[in-house]
């Protein structure tokens, strides 16, 4: 597996699909590469978690269902080095148990823009108002 960590998104409309390449690599390390120190990942409608183990361990959860997700730009919002990213998604087919899996959303993005690191997730909110 190649990691992307080095490779920073330049600009706000390629993060949620720099998010999906990694995540179909299953290049965890590249994953949590895309977040800010304190990102606040929300895996769940109403569960946010927040600190590196916890991100990385839920981020593992969504990995082993070993599927691949695809991912749809919707819209960016950009004000200066802040911006907001919606995005639909969908993660379907038979999970490693033989269950069919059938996982979708639109996901709503608070990130933000640094040169040393590029664009990033300040909170990561797949299932956005849900």
């Amino acid at each position: 597996m190649t990691s992307t960590t080095a490779t920073p998104v330049t600009s706000l409309d390629q993060l949620n699909l720099a998010f999906a390449d990694r995540f179909n690599a299953r290049d965890l390390d590249g994953l949590m590469a895309l977040n800010v120190d304190d990102v606040v990942f929300v895996p769940a409608p109403g569960h946010p978690v927040q600190g590196e183990a916890a991100v990385r361990g839920a981020l593992e959860q969504f990995l082993g269902l070993n599927l691949p997700i695809a991912m749809t730009v919707r819209h960016v919002f950009q004000s200066g080095d802040t911006g907001l990213a919606i995005a639909d998604w969908t993660i379907t087919g038979t999970g490693p148990d033989g269950s069919e899996i059938a996982l979708a959303g639109t996901t709503a993005d608070v990130a933000v823009f640094d040169e040393a690191h590029g664009w990033r997730y300040a909170v990561d909110n797949p299932f956005g108002t849900a």
